[in-house]
């Protein structure tokens, strides 16, 4: 970067909503991608915004990071001289941050000498990158059994709205702190208030927030905000993982919305929509991000994203986007929802490539394979079922049938962060409980089992007490 442009100083001309076109004198404009410090003429600190388009050989067009509320032509703009730098390292551990860094906790101010970091960064070339094979435990069983996440793997949660994935995404950060001694960074995108304020408080009372930093783009922030909020997030993880050699758990809900505000952006900018109303950016914008979450030396950065699926329609273009760069996909299905199984994770259309024999053994693969495929048969039958009953199916219809009704609810288990709705302590269970409790299902163990005793519980043992004290209540014939 020249020192004329790192240095150059122009004046706004036109301000439109989020939109700011500045012109600066002779020499370099401020390059795509630039920071931009917005003078508002002694109300405050300098308004953030970032270059978008070079308009002509003097003029810029730039997204404000904040409202622009008050902006007028003629007010003083200072080109920064490179990307936006955020604040990272051990200072800003137990923090909630904005997209530029700034501590949204009430707490003390950041140290002045703290490291800061651009939010542009190119991933890490390919022959430095390395892939990590150890299991990820969740506690959760249809996603330990079904989904397998690894180190350094990306799953996400598809679902349309008032599936769960908000309530999965705050069981496995519940889930991994408790298990995971490593650095986590939380992004939420285009969060609600409310939201941000039960993570921090909930992360405050468990005594986790110590190893935690929140970044927080909400709802009533301008597109830009919301827009870079996951690469703040993701510069700190980087930090930690490159310069403190941690292994480090980024959460991101919801990487939709992250989309959504580079459509708004796109539209602000004048570019002509794509697919479906989206930006034409749309693949460069997602593989920008999602690159970036790699492993390193044998040091992880594993991500888990939640994803709204609009209408529940699975090839929307952002979701077919987003979808082609993650390795665990766990697809929330409304249906499964209204029938009260949760976690209501489709096990049929939820798939991971760590499904593999050499990762997680080759009993480990059988046991989820003959599990989704009793469910599958089940559901091929369905509407045979529907309109003859189960009876007029052949008898090893129905005791596949049978089997996968029971698998189906075996897979259901209480949460955490679910128990002052439900009154339910939530459960944990072990891989290999979740693989003997399976099996046995299928095996026949349970065939003459009340299919409600295996529902909403951890383990078989535990189904299998309730089954007994079914049993001793039930009256004598």
């Amino acid at each position: 970067m020249p020192a004329a442009a790192a240095c150059s100083e122009g004046r706004i001309v036109a301000v439109r909503g989020a939109v700011v076109d500045v012109a600066f004198g002779a020499g370099p404009l401020p390059a795509i991608g630039d920071a931009l410090a917005i003078d508002r003429g002694g109300n405050g600190e300098p308004l953030p915004a970032e270059v978008q388009a070079h308009l002509d050989e003097h003029t810029v067009r730039s997204i404000a990071l904040r409202s622009t509320s008050g902006l007028a032509r003629g007010l003083r703009v200072q080109a920064t001289g490179g990307p936006i730098l955020v604040p990272v390292g051990d200072a800003v551990r137990g923090r909630l941050l904005d997209v530029i860094g700034a501590v949204g906790d009430k707490g003390p101010a950041l140290p002045p000498d703290v490291p800061r970091r651009p939010i542009h960064r190119a991933p890490p070339p390919l022959a430095r990158q390395s892939a990590a094979t150890d299991l990820f435990s969740t506690g959760i069983k249809v996603v330990d059994l079904l989904t397998p996440l690894v180190q350094g793997g990306k799953a996400a949660m598809f679902g349309g709205a008032g599936v769960g994935k908000t309530v999965l995404v705050m069981e496995l950060i519940h889930a991994m702190v408790e298990r995971y001694r490593g650095i986590s960074v939380f992004a939420g995108v285009g969060e609600r208030s409310r939201e941000g304020h039960e993570m921090l408080g909930d992360m405050r009372d468990s005594g986790v927030l110590g190893h935690t930093v929140l970044v927080y783009g909400q709802m009533n922030e301008p597109p830009g905000a919301r827009w870079r909020v996951p690469l703040t997030a993701l510069t700190i993880a980087e930090h930690f993982r490159d310069e403190a050699h941690q292994n480090v758990l980024l959460l991101m809900d919801n990487v939709f919305r992250f989309v959504q505000a580079g459509s708004e952006i796109s539209g602000l900018l004048g570019r002509l929509s794509s697919q479906v109303g989206y930006q034409p950016t749309l693949a460069d914008e997602v593989a920008a991000l999602q690159e970036r979450i790699v492993s390193v030396g044998g040091v992880a950065v594993t991500a888990i994203e939640a994803v709204y699926v609009p209408a529940d329609d699975f090839t929307d273009p952002a979701v077919v986007a987003i979808a082609a760069h993650v390795d665990s996909m766990v697809v929330l299905s409304r249906e499964m929802a209204a029938q009260g199984m949760y976690p209501a994770i489709d096990p049929v259309a939820s798939s991971s490539v760590m499904l593999d024999e050499h990762i997680v053994g080759a009993d480990h693969v059988a046991i989820a394979t003959a599990v989704r495929r009793a469910i599958e048969h089940y559901r091929s039958l369905q509407d045979v079922i529907a309109l003859l009953g189960v009876e007029e199916l052949g008898a090893e219809d129905r005791r596949i049938v049978a089997r996968a009704r029971r698998l189906q609810r075996f897979l259901t288990q209480p949460f955490t962060v679910t128990e002052a709705f439900t009154g339910m302590p939530g459960r944990s269970v072990a891989l290999a409980d979740t693989l003997a409790g399976c099996r046995a299902i299928l095996d026949g163990t349970c065939d003459d089992w009340n299919e409600a005793s295996l529902y909403m519980v951890g383990t078989l043992d535990e189904a299998r007490q309730r089954e007994q004290a079914r049993a001793e209540k039930a009256p004598v014939a």
